[in-house]
């Protein structure tokens, strides 16, 4: 079982930034999902280590060039960057990961953390 413990939600302005952390029990590939009010949960990044230091990474469109997902390999954390936020970033903000880089489904799953943004 891997536990996911998430940090780092809060009210910004437009155009502000925040930064969301996640802790894993152990090493697994994680992403991020967001969940606005009234509408699906929906992927925003992931990333997968191939190696201690190297990473890939995928964003959705709706934030690619304002959100940047890192990790420390070594403490099996994981982060979003987010700057330009906008109201429409506005979601409960969930940390996920997989059984491994070849699973398509997410098993696990944070706790949620909120990010609202004023206009």
């Amino acid at each position: 079982q891997v536990q996911l413990v998430e940090s780092g939600g809060g009210l910004v302005q437009a155009g502000g930034s925040l930064r969301l952390s996640c802790a894993a029990s152990t090493r697994v590939p994680m992403g991020w999902f967001r969940q606005a009010p009234g509408k699906e949960r929906e992927f925003v990044a992931r990333i997968t280590w191939s190696g201690v230091t190297t990473a890939s990474t995928s964003y959705a469109d709706a934030v690619k060039g304002r959100f940047t997902i890192s990790g420390d390999n070594a403490k099996n954390t994981m982060y979003l960057e987010m700057s330009s936020l906008k109201p429409e970033d506005t979601a409960v903000y969930y940390c996920a990961a997989r059984n491994s880089i070849y699973a398509v489904r997410y098993d696990y799953w944070g706790q949620g953390t909120q990010v609202t943004v004023s206009s």
